[in-house]
């Protein structure tokens, strides 16, 4: 055997992606590349990784060993180069991080500085919809998770970071149009809807059957980014949460509707599994954090209380 560390990456992003082509793509080298990588790894077996039908590759049951095998590999490969980094005297590692859609405009302020300040550290962050944060957590695929609502059947720790506020929200332009009528508008236009099992959706339902309104029609979305464009766009109202929209309310392209009992208040938490065994590099970002979130707070969300009511 006489295999490299870079053929083993191009093999493990061929099973991926079950294409040699967007292996390439993945891997930023031409397509040319990673067959000449390939081939040179099959050759060093008698058994075939792959077979091609059509124009589709499939991996053979020995190739998906042979991948376990190389991902073990390259995990301990990774694991010397942080060791190599905390005789230097760096604190080392990977923090895995999944995050809700939403959670995009909050994580990244409550990381940078502290990766900044840790150069040896590597971050890996998904952004997935709940049901898929939640089941990353539960299979212990991730050392953090960023929620607003924990599942109950779920043991963990956390850590709070930021209050969570969803308003009514509408464009600005169908707003005046209706003379700031809300139930014209309701009967008029759609009630944009996040995906079952969102905290969003949750946060609207609860309103529409409070207030025992019946939309026209509904229209579901899989993911808040979305929905906030659907709503420039003028194809409803809907609830979204404060945080995400800072840049279209300053500039007044989307409308807070005035309505009581909104907003509605959660929390975003940063949450483990409570019998995870975390690595010095999770323990410490969780240090940070408790030293440091009010900073953060104070330094990028204060513009939020402008709109709170008073």
């Amino acid at each position: 055997m006489n295999y490299t560390l870079h053929q083993l990456n191009v093999f493990i992003a061929i099973v991926d992606h079950e294409s040699i082509t967007k292996a390439a793509q993945s891997l930023n080298l031409s397509q040319p590349a990673v067959s000449i990588q390939f081939k040179n790894f099959q050759e060093q077996f008698s058994l075939p990784l792959t077979e091609v039908i059509g124009k589709k590759v499939y991996i053979t049951d020995f190739g998906y060993e042979i991948a376990k095998a190389a991902r073990n590999i390259l995990f301990e490969v990774e694991e010397i180069n942080y060791k190599i980094q905390q005789f230097n005297g760096l604190l080392s590692g990977k923090i895995k991080i999944s995050i809700v859609s939403t959670g995009k405009y909050v994580m990244p302020y409550f990381i940078s500085d502290f990766f900044m300040q840790n150069q040896g550290l590597d971050l890996y962050m998904d952004t997935s919809n709940k049901p898929v944060v939640v089941e990353t957590l539960k299979d212990n695929q991730t050392d953090f998770a960023l929620l607003t609502v924990v599942p109950p059947n779920l043991d963990v720790e956390q850590i709070e970071l930021l209050p969570n506020y969803s308003f009514l929200v509408c464009n600005t332009e169908i707003w005046d149009q209706y003379d700031q009528n809300l139930m014209q508008i309701l009967n008029k236009y759609p009630f944009l809807l996040r995906e079952e099992g969102s905290a969003t959706r949750f946060i609207s339902e609860r309103f529409l059957e409070k207030n025992k309104v019946r939309p026209t029609k509904k229209i579901e979305f899989t993911s808040n980014e979305a929905l906030k464009q659907a709503i420039l766009a003028g194809m409803g109202i809907s609830i979204l949460p404060l945080v995400g929209m800072k840049d279209q309310i300053k500039d007044g392209s989307l409308k807070i509707i005035p309505i009581n009992d909104l907003p509605t208040v959660a929390t975003w938490r940063l949450v483990w599994l409570k019998n995870k065994s975390l690595t010095p590099a999770a323990r410490a970002f969780l240090a940070y954090l408790s030293e440091e979130k009010v900073n953060i707070q104070n330094k990028y969300f204060d513009w939020m209380h402008i709109y709170l009511p008073h």
